[in-house]
């Protein structure tokens, strides 16, 4: 069994703002990030869909205590988004103030772009995240 898409294609694509998953061809179900199975029904018959990168906020958290290698980046909100095509995906918010993240954030909408975070001992290199801001 090969990758329909590979890590490093959906890194790729994230660096240029193009968020890529896998429609499930069995079941109609997006998942993303790219895995060898769809996320629903487990079938490995999948195509790659580049998906909006717009969807609204279920959750979130305020880090204040960062990994190895990003102190100097605390605080910063994490949010779960709910892409509009339906699956689930967490990234960086950006534009709003950490220390002003409130419960008003469930719900907002927002729209996704990148930031690209540089290799670390525990990594294979330079790679790429979702970066979210609210749409306006």
């Amino acid at each position: 069994m090969e990758y329909k898409l590979t890590f490093k294609d959906y890194n790729e694509a994230l660096k240029k703002n193009k968020l890529l998953g896998l429609k499930c061809r069995e079941c109609g179900a997006i998942t993303v990030p790219p895995k060898m199975a769809c996320r629903r029904c487990t079938s490995p018959d999948m195509d790659i869909v580049e998906l909006k990168g717009s969807g609204k906020i279920q959750t979130f958290t305020t880090v204040n205590v960062a990994p190895e290698g990003r102190e100097s980046e605390v605080p910063y909100t994490i949010v779960m988004v709910e892409l509009d095509e339906g699956p689930w995906i967490m990234g960086n918010l950006t534009g709003v103030d950490p220390k002003e993240a409130t419960m008003e954030l469930i719900g907002k909408r927002v729209k996704m772009g990148h930031k690209v975070f540089p290799g670390d001992k525990y990594s294979s290199g330079e790679s790429a995240s979702p970066l979210f801001s609210l749409e306006t």
